[in-house]
């Protein structure tokens, strides 16, 4: 396996966080901040309630994480924010559904990437209560999804900011096609300036089963590939916890975008089982997009 030549990467422009003000949502929240803080995007905060305006003070404090890891001053301004180069707005939503809340909110201001938290032992996230969403607004959510399941420190120190981040296990199969997966993987560890790691493809199948790849050459890391044979979410946990992963990155049909991890889908199973932040990509998004453009 060869690595290939990189792509211009489509800036992330956008990013949404649904938070419930829940432990787990706030180590979301920060994952967001500084995804955030490296591509100069805007970040929203949403909160859905049927219970009347809601109070911003529940927010988690974004000057103050700011504060802690040393990027802002201490008593810093609302506009000291700019300085870093993000922009930052907290919605309250009146919907009684969240889901539904959410759709609607991104129907209005798509966003490029929803980071949001999970009860792993539910694969979903704690305020997704209710299933049952409008199809035409569903098929639009195509976004790139990450989700942190509740206990789960990620790979963003609530501390100081820092990244750690050096295995990352990207399943393979096909459909869906596994290239948007590999692209995005590959873009987030040179955003996040991560200096070496080990990216594993993992096919879980008969060896010849495994999809061609185009993997991007990044500078202080390999590309392995490892095929398993039986249950295909029992090969992604066991390969999980021997590589010691940080991230699983996987591609979804992308019907329904971040809902996909919510109806069935093995990267629903996989919410439920390994020990890590899941990336969910899906195809026709950006990475494969960008993919097909390089080619021509």
């Amino acid at each position: 396996m060869k690595p290939t030549r990189n792509y211009n990467y489509p800036i992330i422009d956008h990013i949404l966080h649904p938070t419930d003000f829940s432990e787990a949502s706030l180590t979301a929240f920060y994952h967001a901040l500084k995804a955030a803080l490296i591509a100069k995007a805007r970040l929203t905060l949403i909160h859905v309630t049927d219970k009347g305006s809601g109070e911003l003070l529940d927010f988690p404090g974004v000057r103050a994480a700011l504060e802690r890891w040393e990027l802002l001053p201490p008593g810093s301004s609302h506009s000291a924010l700019q300085q870093l180069g993000i922009e930052v707005r907290k919605v309250v939503a009146g919907r009684r559904s969240p889901v539904e809340g959410v759709l609607k909110y991104l129907e209005q201001r798509p966003a490029d990437l929803i980071v949001l938290a999970t009860h792993q032992h539910e694969g979903r996230a704690t305020w997704l209560q209710q299933r049952s969403v409008a199809k035409p607004i569903a098929r639009r959510s195509g976004q790139m999804t990450l989700f942190i399941s509740e206990g789960d420190a990620g790979f963003v120190s609530t501390a100081d900011g820092s990244i750690s981040l050096k295995n990352i296990l990207i399943p393979v199969a096909e459909p869906p096609g596994p290239q948007p997966a590999v692209e995005a993987a590959a873009r987030l560890v040179q955003r996040l300036n991560c200096p070496s790691g080990t990216f594993t493809l993992l096919h879980v199948g008969e060896a010849s089963g495994m999809p061609a790849v185009q993997c991007p050459e990044i500078p202080g890391w390999e590309w392995k590939e490892q095929t398993r044979t039986g249950g295909i979410i029992q090969g992604i946990v066991d390969t999980a916890q021997m590589s010691q992963a940080d991230l699983v990155v996987m591609s979804t049909d992308g019907r329904n975008g971040f809902l996909d991890a919510l109806h069935g889908t093995h990267s629903e199973r996989v919410l439920r089982t390994v020990p890590a932040p899941l990336l969910t990509v899906p195809a026709g998004s950006f990475a494969e997009q960008n993919l097909q453009a390089g080619s021509r």
